[in-house]
């Protein structure tokens, strides 16, 4: 696992398409680039103060030549990923501060802000295409549906919905029942058939695109805390079916691999303490990229001629942020081979007569340390009063109280997860 020390709390993050490079909006107002190696080795290749506010949220068109960034200011940057320079700003471009964006389309990208309002742009205009106010709080996350030309939300209202960005109209194409808790994340499961929604509550909702968007059909209890991020695996990565196996991020500072069916957890990938998991993002390089060692300027590309083998190594890399300063990226060929070759080896005991359950009587939990309670984390003292006052103007889940008893931070080892019926049992 890699560290990288930004100087400021991280909002966002996106990974470059095609190169080793990814970029952070960051609470200071700066967007940063930052080139990375499959071994981790990590440079700064340029930092911009793009706004006098906090950035909250970046993306990436599909070449990786246009980078848009959002935020607190209430504005939309875009800056050109080849030249490192702000090139077009649409300010005032909503009226509440931006909690999302998300491009779409070369033609089309979204906003949406603490208000719940939600709007279309087209890049090649100041002014946006539509705009749609059917939330009332703040929007926690896009989906795209390719099939279909379907954007989905999330909102802080505890409800789901489905825009056909084809229709001139201004209401929703589907909008879904009051699911009785807020709604944080989304991601497309199963070829796009399914939807997975990450909730305050901890509970995974299934939602089934041929049964209509009105309610989930399954849900998934198991996460002790709320799931505030998801991310999909890239399908060439060994030993994961990407259409079923997802990355989670938890208030509870774990980054987890979930299989969704059969459920079951995975591992832990990443630990960020008592900080909250934001945000994740993967990439994926080349093998023949990686940053020239003996290059002080850091923005090359070379030729590794050591790791011309068959190594999945250093190829997948899981980046994830929290509250804190530090961005943490996790080889995720490594993690994923390393998960593998220990389930073999338990099944190659069992086989040998051992007892899967442990009669013997002797317990032997993956534990290495006591379960310990950790009170809610207060912002570090060292913040100055404007970094103070830019955490408290966030949304209001950065706020609330816990509302059910499965919420509170009784902190158990990384492995043992808090769980209801059959879900994750074979842990």
């Amino acid at each position: 696992m890699t560290e990288i020390s930004v100087g400021s709390q991280i909002f966002d993050l996106v990974f470059h398409p095609t190169q080793a490079t990814l970029y952070t909006a960051l609470l200071s107002g700066e967007v940063t680039g930052i080139s990375y190696n499959q071994k981790g080795k990590h440079q700064q290749q340029f930092s911009i103060k793009v706004s006098p506010k906090s950035c909250r949220a970046v993306t990436l068109n599909e070449d990786g030549t246009k980078l848009y960034v959002a935020g607190k200011g209430k504005g939309i940057h875009t800056i050109d990923t080849e030249t490192c320079k702000v090139v077009e700003r649409r300010l005032k471009a909503h009226e509440s501060p931006i909690n999302r964006i998300k491009h779409v389309q070369p033609w089309l990208f979204s906003t949406g802000d603490d208000d719940g309002v939600i709007k279309l742009w087209d890049p090649r205009t100041k002014e946006s295409m539509r705009t749609y106010k059917h939330h009332f709080d703040y929007i926690t996350d896009f989906l795209w549906l390719p099939d279909t030309k379907h954007l989905v939300s999330t909102s802080g209202d505890g409800t789901l919905s489905v825009l056909d960005i084809r229709s001139k109209k201004t209401e929703p194409f589907a909008h879904s029942e009051d699911q009785e808790d807020e709604l944080l994340s989304l991601l497309s499961i199963k070829g796009g058939t399914k939807v997975i929604v990450g909730t305050q509550i901890g509970v995974l909702s299934v939602f089934n695109r041929s049964s209509g968007w009105r309610d989930c059909v399954d849900r998934i209890p198991g996460h002790p805390h709320s799931v505030e991020a998801l991310c999909s695996l890239p399908s060439r990565l060994p030993n994961v079916d990407s259409s079923s196996t997802i990355l989670t991020g938890s208030s509870d500072g774990f980054l987890r691999a979930v299989d969704i069916f059969p459920t079951r957890l995975r591992g832990v990938v990443a630990d960020h303490g008592e900080w909250p998991v934001e945000r994740i993002a993967v990439g994926e390089i080349s093998r023949e990229l990686t940053l020239d060692d003996n290059d002080d300027g850091g923005d090359k590309a070379v030729a590794n001629q050591e790791d011309e083998d068959s190594s999945t190594a250093g190829l997948w890399w899981a980046g994830s942020v929290g509250h804190d300063e530090v961005l943490k990226l996790t080889d995720l060929g490594s993690f994923f081979a390393q998960e593998s070759a220990s389930e073999d080896g338990n099944e190659d005991e069992q086989q040998e007569g051992e007892d899967p359950s442990g009669g013997d009587g002797e317990d032997n939990p993956v534990v290495d340390e006591d379960v310990e309670t950790a009170s809610e984390q207060e912002p570090s003292e060292d913040c100055d009063s404007d970094d103070q006052d830019e955490r408290g103007d966030w949304p209001k889940k950065r706020k609330r109280k816990d509302k059910d008893p499965k919420s509170m931070r009784n902190r158990k080892a990384k492995r043992d997860v808090e769980v209801q019926g059959r879900f994750f049992d074979d842990l």
